[in-house]
């Protein structure tokens, strides 16, 4: 099958591409990378996504029922890598796909790989940013953003810019993780693109499954730089000694954010699951975007 073509993004090309398209190109010569995400999900490791995050089998499922769409409707995925999420979940809900990522790599990686999930013109990928898509208004009747929010620059101007694609009744899910201690700003990053907080889901395993894979590549780092070169595995230690200390106490969710058809719902109506370990009488905590 014919894959579909790049079409450019708007938006000129992150200081950070450059990093992202040499992770993808190494990660695209070897097996070792994702043989140790199996290692550290086990049974939830989705082989045939391979994504380089934190998508597993709950997580797919979860976004899946969260996204509520009908067949032949438009799916973004934001932040796309390698194509493998938003091409699994395009095909399971009989959808089509519009990916982005600021890597030309991971997304040439995703038009290859497009064939395998989808039937011709039913996926397109383009290099673009979070904080500018390039996409028309409206467009999408869900979009999806797996661990890509953390890289922008500018996060408040990434979800308005993420909502602004969103077509009335559309959803938007996207996962964020707390610093211990941090209260979440996603009730006013929300508001300030249109969108209400449907639904916070908890991730409870997701820290312990970071721990698990920076273990990994400190326990494998002869491996990596062998397979990868001495550059790449070296930018993965270093994520994993400095996020390592900082995974206890922190708290993941996936947060499905929904633009109403017709007015938004007052503020506080939303389903949340429990959060652990704070109580009302704590007193103020500080916000997600102060330093820990």
């Amino acid at each position: 099958m014919t894959p579909p073509t790049t079409t450019p993004g708007t938006a000129p090309p992150s200081p950070s591409a450059a990093a992202f398209d040499a992770f993808h190109a190494a990660r695209a010569r070897t097996t070792l990378v994702s043989s140790l995400y199996a290692a550290a999900m086990g049974e939830d490791y989705p082989a045939e996504v391979a994504a380089s995050s934190s998508c597993d089998w709950p997580l797919l499922g979860l976004m899946t029922a969260r996204l509520r769409m009908r067949p032949g409707q438009l799916l973004v995925d934001a932040g796309c890598g390698a194509g493998g999420i938003g091409l699994w979940l395009a095909r399971a809900l009989s959808v089509r796909l519009v990916g982005f990522d600021v890597s030309r790599v991971a997304v040439a990686q995703a038009i290859g790989r497009s064939g395998q999930f989808l039937p011709t013109g039913r996926a397109a990928f383009r290099v673009a940013g979070l904080e500018a898509t390039g996409l028309p208004d409206g467009c999408a009747h869900g979009v999806v953003c797996v661990d890509a929010l953390s890289r922008a620059a500018d996060r408040d101007l990434a979800v308005r810019e993420l909502g602004r694609v969103l077509a009335p009744g559309g959803r938007l899910v996207l996962t964020r993780a707390l610093r211990r201690g941090a209260e979440p700003v996603w009730e006013e990053q929300a508001r300030a693109a249109g969108l209400i907080v449907e639904h916070v889901d908890e991730r409870p395993d997701e820290p312990e499954m970071w721990e698990r894979l920076y273990r990994q590549w400190i326990s494998h780092a002869d491996e990596l730089r062998r397979d990868l070169g001495d550059v790449q595995a070296e930018s993965m230690l270093t994520e994993a000694r400095r996020v390592l200390p900082a995974l206890p106490g922190r708290r993941a969710v996936l947060l499905t954010l929904h633009r109403p058809a017709t007015s938004p719902a007052a503020p506080g109506a939303v389903d949340t699951m429990t959060r652990p370990g704070r109580r009302p009488d704590d007193g103020p905590a500080p916000s997600e975007r102060t330093t820990q």
